[in-house]
C-alpha cells in the first residue's frame, strides 16, 4: 500500500526521497486515524451496549467490574493493538525511523497491558470484599504484591525495548543492586511476611476494634494492605500503623468482645470506711419490707438468730448486719433484675481492698447490648442509681475535698473564732 502511495505522489511531481517520506506519513497517520476510530467504537459499546445488558441482566461481579470501570481501562488495548499490528507492515524495519516507532508503540503497549492487569486485580479484590470471608482472609496486600512484580517486569520490558537490549543484560545488574534493592523495598517485605503472620494467624480483620496506644489508634480497622493497617478512630480521624507493627508491638483486639455474648462493665464505687457501721432495728424494718432487700434479710435474721449467742445484746462480737454488706446485697439484687445485664454471664458485687481512698465496692458484670453507645447508657443508668440510693443505707461516696468544701470548713472556723471574741 505505501508503494502505491509513494508512487502516486511521485507521479504528482514530488522527488523519490520527499515522496518515501511522505507516503511513510500518510500511511502511519491513517494507520492512526483507524485505530482510534477503533478505540471509540470500543468505547461506545462498553458505555452504550454493555452497560444496557447489565443493567437489563444485572450479575453482581459483573456489576462491581463496570462500576470501577475496569472494562473502560480496555479501550486504549483496542487502538495500541491495531497500531502494534499493523505499523510493522507499513514501516519501513529496516530503517533506523521505524525501528524507533515501533519501539516506541510496543513499549506503550506493554505499559498499557500492566495497566490493565492492575485495574483487574483492582476489581478481583472488590468483588472478593463482598464475600464475608475476606474479613478474616484479606488478599489486597498479596495482590498489591503481585501488582508491584508485574509493574517491574514491565518496567524490564519497557527498558530493553527503548534502548534495544536483552534482558539478561538488566537481569545480570540486579546481583550488584540486591542490597539497594533490600533497602528500598525493606517496608514491603516486612509488610508480606507481616501480612502472612496476621491472616494466617487470624489477628486482625476488617472491622475489627482495635487499640493501639503507641500510634494513637483507638478505631475500626477500615482497610490491610501490603504495608499499613489504617484505623478509623472514634474521633473520625485515620490512624496508619506499619503492618509489621502489629506483629512486633502489643495491641488489644475488641473481636472477643464483640463475638461474645455482652460487653463487661467493671466500675467500683469508693465507700468512705467511716461511713460504715452495724444496722439499726429501724433500718432492718425498713429493709425487710424492700422488695429487693426483703429475702435477704429474713434469711440473714434467720441464720443469725441460729447462731449461739445471738441474742446476747451485751455480746460486742455477736453477728449482726452492717449497712456495707446490706447495700452490696441491694446492689448484687439490682444487678440481678436489671434488664440490661446479661443474666447468662458471670455477674457479681465484690469489695476489693481498701485504699487511701476508701473501700472499692466493685460492680461486675455483662452489658447484653455491645454497642458502646447503648453499654454505656446501661452502666450510666446502673450508678446513677446506686449513687442516688446509697445515702439511704448511711453510707457515703469518698472524694477528696474541694474547694466549696475547704471554704465552708473556713467560713465554720471564722465564726467560731469570732463567737470567742465577742464572748
Amino acid at each position: 500500500m505505501a508503494d502505491y502511495v509513494e508512487q502516486w505522489l511521485v507521479s504528482i511531481g514530488l522527488g523519490a526521497v520527499i515522496a518515501d517520506v511522505a507516503a511513510t506519513g500518510i500511511m502511519v497517520a491513517a494507520v492512526a486515524v483507524v485505530a482510534l476510530l477503533i478505540g471509540v467504537i470500543a468505547r461506545l459499546v462498553i458505555r452504550r451496549v454493555l452497560g444496557k445488558i447489565i443493567a437489563l441482566r444485572p450479575v453482581p461481579w459483573m456489576e462491581i467490574l463496570y462500576n470501577r470501570k475496569v472494562f473502560h481501562r480496555m479501550v486504549p488495548l483496542a487502538t495500541w493493538v491495531v497500531l502494534a499490528a499493523v505499523l510493522p507492515v507499513v514501516l519501513d524495519l529496516d530503517s533506523a525511523f521505524g525501528q524507533f516507532v515501533l519501539r516506541m508503540v510496543r513499549s506503550i503497549f506493554t505499559a498499557l497491558i500492566i495497566t490493565a492487569a492492575g485495574v483487574w486485580l483492582d476489581g478481583f479484590n472488590a468483588i472478593y470484599e463482598t464475600n464475608p470471608a475476606s474479613r478474616q482472609r484479606p488478599m489486597k496486600g498479596y495482590l498489591q504484591l503481585v501488582r508491584i512484580f508485574l509493574y517491574g517486569v514491565a518496567a524490564i520490558i519497557v527498558v530493553t525495548a527503548l534502548l534495544n537490549m536483552s534482558p539478561i543484560a538488566i537481569l545480570s545488574g540486579f546481583g550488584a543492586a540486591s542490597a539497594v534493592l533490600l533497602l528500598v523495598f525493606r517496608d514491603t517485605l516486612l509488610g508480606l511476611v507481616s501480612g502472612v503472620q496476621l491472616s494466617s494467624n487470624d489477628m486482625v480483620r476488617i472491622g475489627d476494634w482495635i487499640e493501639m496506644p503507641k500510634y494513637g489508634a483507638d478505631g475500626d480497622v477500615v482497610d490491610i494492605n501490603l504495608q499499613t493497617v489504617k484505623v478509623r478512630n472514634w474521633d473520625m480521624t485515620i490512624t496508619t500503623i506499619p503492618i509489621y507493627a502489629l506483629i512486633s508491638d502489643s495491641f488489644k483486639n475488641w473481636r472477643g468482645m464483640s463475638e461474645s455474648g455482652g460487653r463487661r462493665i467493671s466500675r467500683s464505687i469508693n465507700i468512705d470506711a467511716e461511713t460504715i457501721r452495724f444496722l439499726t432495728a429501724e433500718e432492718l424494718e425498713t429493709f425487710g419490707r424492700s422488695e429487693l432487700l426483703g429475702p435477704y434479710i429474713t434469711q440473714k435474721l434467720t441464720d443469725i438468730a441460729a447462731r449461739p449467742g445471738a441474742q446476747d445484746e451485751k455480746d460486742p462480737a455477736r453477728r449482726r448486719l452492717t449497712n456495707l454488706g446490706t447495700f452490696r446485697a441491694y446492689v448484687n439484687r439490682y444487678i440481678e433484675v436489671h434488664p440490661g445485664i446479661n443474666q447468662e454471664m458471670i455477674h457479681m458485687v465484690r469489695q476489693l481492698h481498701p485504699t487511701p481512698e476508701g473501700i472499692p465496692l466493685q460492680v461486675y458484670a455483662f452489658t447484653r447490648d455491645k454497642a458502646w453507645i447503648a453499654y454505656e447508657t446501661v452502666q450510666a443508668d446502673i450508678f446513677d442509681h446506686l449513687l442516688a440510693v446509697i445515702e439511704r443505707f448511711g453510707l457515703r461516696v469518698y472524694q477528696h475535698p474541694s474547694g466549696a468544701d475547704l471554704l465552708h470548713v473556713a467560713q465554720e472556723l471564722r465564726g467560731q473564732l469570732a463567737g470567742r471574741g465577742s464572748s
